[in-house]
């Protein structure tokens, strides 16, 4: 494989952070570069191509590798419980979390257009440039290499979907279906930005009837607001990844 250092002389790989953080050191780089060319900047390098095939492929992969795993460790689970477990893990939100993890945004090819607009920082491109590095991934090591990868960044997400019975991993929906169950309260978000406009970086706060329940942070409004709400969860009900409201079905003070 190739080695991630380079000696006298030569660069070091800026990647290779980012592959020691993914825990794969590839033998082809050139599909990892692809993996990051969004769509905005092939339009300006029309000799680069998009990362949308491998995004096609890395779909699939990513499906097959989720089911496989939860069927392979979960004897006593039945289809439904099944694609519940998938669903909660392979999804835009899932994957834009690991992808900001990551730091995958950094990595990204954007076009003039969309680096200007925040590109780096939208749930949707990191979710789709993610589904993009693990194709690279498969197509590099093969379908181990791949399950490796993917049972390393979703496994702690997978256990707890399956605790959670498969229920809905969008902690912002999931909050709200507590309080309003609870006391019929919605949650409100307030954020706060810092940094420069090409690498901002959101602080969201979420209360509900004054009081506040959770803070979360993220290189967007969306994460920030998730991760707020999955701390709040966790205050609210402090059960498995604060799956359901109490047992009185309200909402016990700290």
């Amino acid at each position: 494989m190739s080695s991630a250092a380079g000696g006298p002389g030569r660069r070091r790989d800026p990647r290779a952070p980012l592959f020691d953080r993914l825990g794969y050191q590839p033998d082809d780089r050139t599909l990892f570069s692809q993996a990051f060319n969004h769509r905005s900047w092939c339009a300006e390098h029309a000799e680069d191509a998009s990362n949308e095939r491998l995004e096609f492929l890395g779909d699939s992969v990513l499906g097959f590798v989720v089911a496989d795993l939860v069927y392979r460790r979960e004897s006593d689970l039945d289809e439904g419980a099944l694609t519940d477990v998938r669903k909660a893990v392979v999804n835009a939100v899932c994957l834009a979390e690991v992808a900001d993890d990551l730091d995958l945004g950094a990595h990204l090819r954007l076009g003039k257009g969309e680096e200007a607009s925040g590109g780096r920082e939208k749930p949707s491109i990191l979710a789709d440039a993610m589904e993009a590095v693990l194709g690279a991934v498969y197509l590099d090591g093969g379908i181990d290499a791949a399950s490796d990868v993917v049972d390393r960044l979703l496994g702690d997400r997978m256990q707890a979907a399956i605790a959670a019975g498969g229920r809905n991993q969008d902690h912002k929906s999931r909050l709200q279906e507590h309080l309003a169950a609870a006391s019929g309260d919605s949650a409100r978000y307030v954020f706060e930005a810092t940094g420069p406009d090409h690498a901002r970086h959101f602080t969201a706060t979420v209360t509900a009837a004054g009081r506040e329940l959770g803070v979360g942070t993220g290189r967007s409004k969306k994460q920030a607001e998730q991760q707020a709400a999955r701390a709040a969860l966790a205050t609210l009900d402090p059960g498995p990844q604060g799956s359901e409201p109490n047992a009185q079905g309200g909402v016990t003070d700290g």
